[in-house]
């Protein structure tokens, strides 16, 4: 396979060199240059191809080696090692929806600074998209932190600023 020069317009030693420099500009040459009898003829360097090639693929291995990795320490895992990581993942959740009520707290004292910030744990469900169980418990750990006060009315919340 190659590239005919005419591409190029008419070529001469000048022109070729013109062309040989603008293409090392990648620092790597993707193509052969042939000048004979005032004709020029560009063949592709194969080897640059197959090293492009070489790379792509052993970057699909590596992502396929992570893969399988991972599914099978996960298939391997015992019933007790999949209790603790679901613990640790719901008491990490659990710990991000409390910083996220702090937060909202926060928010809410700075856009109306005169009062108390009083919350309910139905509209904290609604207001997070969780569960009202999940915010309940929440409430709990920042209870725990003194972050929060139970109010006197059922079911609401005073955050302490």
């Amino acid at each position: 396979m190659f590239i005919s020069a005419p591409r190029f317009g008419k070529l001469d030693k000048s022109r070729c060199n013109a062309i040989l420099g603008s293409l090392s500009r990648w620092h790597r040459t993707f193509a052969i240059f042939v000048l004979h009898s005032g004709q020029g003829t560009l063949f592709p360097d194969t080897w640059f191809f197959v090293g492009c090639l070489a790379l792509q693929t052993s970057a699909v291995i590596a992502c396929a080696a992570v893969g399988i990795a991972v599914t099978t320490t996960r298939c391997l895992e015992t019933e007790q090692a999949k209790l603790q990581r679901a613990e640790r993942n719901r008491k990490k959740e659990v710990r991000t929806l409390a910083n996220r009520i702090s937060t909202y707290g926060r928010n809410v004292h700075q856009r109306y600074p005169t009062g108390d910030v009083v919350v309910g744990e139905c509209d904290l469900a609604e207001q997070f998209r969780k569960r009202p169980e999940s915010i309940v418990t929440a409430l709990n750990i920042l209870l725990g932190e003194r972050k929060v006060q139970k109010a006197p009315l059922n079911g609401y919340w005073k955050l302490n600023l």
